[in-house]
């Protein structure tokens, strides 16, 4: 460290949140792919399983643009897993429906996706997994519930 270079004080939040983060997408991307599947695939089956849902509002509640949508979509109806289908609400709209095959997929990804989490906790206590998921559910719907809107895009932090 220079003279120049300011002294933290803090631990680095952003890259504690964001390396967290990161080995968590990869472990889950690693496990899903074991059975077929991609974190938006099990997100769509998951969702579209709730309750009858378009695209646009599965893109959304997966916070996928369009295009990443409708590859993912596809990619279910290739595999069987989905279709496209008239909505019984609204004849003009169109809803993915889960197929018998995909909701034993989703229940299948739905334990694995509980034994990426439980795994990721594992090392805390009781008291301290319960602590971290109550305050990042408080920040996710407090103080970091909505991005900023910037012309640049934002990075993953380096390691």
């Amino acid at each position: 460290m220079t003279a120049m270079a300011p002294a933290r004080t803090k631990p680095d939040l952003s890259f504690l949140l964001d390396h967290t983060s990161h080995v968590l997408r990869t472990r889950m991307a690693a496990a899903l792919g074991e059975i077929g599947l991609t974190a938006r695939m099990h997100c769509v089956l998951v969702h579209a399983l709730e309750e009858e849902r378009t695209q646009i509002q599965l893109a959304e509640i997966g916070d996928m643009d369009k295009t990443t949508m409708v590859v993912t979509v596809d990619a279910l109806e290739k595999a069987g897993l989905a279709e496209r289908r008239p909505s019984t609400k609204d004849r003009r709209a169109r809803v993915i429906a889960v197929t018998e095959r995909g909701a034993a997929v989703a229940a299948e990804s739905q334990r694995i996706v509980d034994q990426v989490h439980a795994d990721a906790l594992g090392s805390l206590s009781p008291a301290d997994r319960e602590a971290l998921t109550r305050i990042l559910g408080l920040l996710a719907q407090g103080a970091l519930d909505t991005p900023s809107d910037t012309s640049r895009a934002a990075r993953r932090a380096r390691q």
